[in-house]
């Protein structure tokens, strides 16, 4: 019997998702939302894609928590997006309340599932899953990582001009503007970058990732990225289903290591069946120290205007 992968949000990002997860057969696959017939429209027009990807998954489209029931892993993306000249922070009011929302009723129909916090500001609101839900915190993480490491992957192979399979990144701190790409873990094929290019050609492509969200808005309009992020959730899914202990970068929660406590943050992890197995400790330097704290600092005070 196949998992069962529940996705809240059945837009850009949830849909594309969705997709990600029949076209691979590896789960079946629940999409809810609150709009009427949206995610049963998209459902279904995904559902008559299966048979053209050999894929014997099936998909459901819901405006009901109780088909959501006894899912595996529950993918929180709704919420609203950002817009041009917002921040990812801007959105914490108004998702806050619907992701507490979406955390109660998995809480009750779902007491087992994984929970990947997808919905900005993303750090905030995987603390916000977290403390409603009141699951192990293993079980509660968000995803950001994966996408910034996977953006500066691909600045710095078009950079080099070689294949982003061949570069391997290294982001850590909050999912914003704040976030801490380390660049003397960002190697090509085991060769450290910062001996491939001139420092300020990394700092521009490291500055470029920071904006890497917002530089999509501003060509959109209106909307923001989906296919990435989408990506990068599949590949939390994907090593959680099949027990690869993938080290990942996501946001999971600090309890000590690198002397924070009580805060979601971006951090490189093994991801397995049980969710976030352990969390993996770099020694940083007196720089990068500073620069996490500062990351960790910009989330604490988004909590603090929570109070949760």
């Amino acid at each position: 019997m196949k998992k069962k992968v529940s996705i809240i949000g059945a837009g850009n990002v949830g849909a594309t998702i969705a997709q990600l997860v029949v076209q691979s057969g590896i789960a079946d696959v629940v999409l809810f939302d609150i709009v009427e017939g949206m995610p049963q429209g998209k459902a279904l027009d995904l559902a008559e894609a299966c048979p053209l990807w050999n894929s014997s998954s099936t998909i459901h489209g819901t405006n009901t928590y109780s088909d959501t029931a006894n899912s595996d892993i529950v993918i929180i993306t709704a919420g609203l997006t950002r817009k041009l000249g917002m921040s990812r922070g801007d959105l914490l009011h108004a998702n806050t309340d619907i992701v507490r929302g979406v955390c109660t009723e998995i809480a009750k129909i779902s007491p087992n599932a994984i929970i990947i916090v997808v919905t900005n500001p993303m750090d905030v609101m995987a603390q916000l899953a977290w403390k409603t839900t009141e699951f192990s915190c293993k079980r509660v993480m968000g995803m950001g990582g994966i996408l910034d490491a996977s953006r500066l992957k691909a600045f710095l192979s078009w950079e080099l001009k070689v294949s982003p399979e061949d570069v391997e990144a290294l982001v850590l701190g909050g999912h914003g503007d704040d976030m801490v790409p380390l660049s003397r873990f960002t190697v090509l094929k085991g060769i450290p970058v910062t001996e491939l290019l001139p420092k300020r050609k990394i700092e521009s492509l490291i500055e470029r990732t920071r904006n890497g969200g917002a530089e999509i808005v501003a060509f959109l309009k209106s909307g923001s990225a989906y296919y990435a992020p989408a990506a990068s959730t599949f590949q939390m899914i994907k090593s959680i289903l099949f027990d690869e202990k993938r080290i990942l970068p996501c946001a999971a929660y600090l309890n000590g290591e690198y002397g924070i406590k009580d805060i979601y943050m971006g951090v490189p992890v093994i991801l397995g069946k049980e969710g976030v197995e352990k969390i993996v400790e770099v020694k940083l330097t007196k720089e990068e120290k500073t620069q996490f704290r500062k990351s960790c600092g910009t989330v604490r005070k988004l909590i603090k205007k929570l109070s949760i």
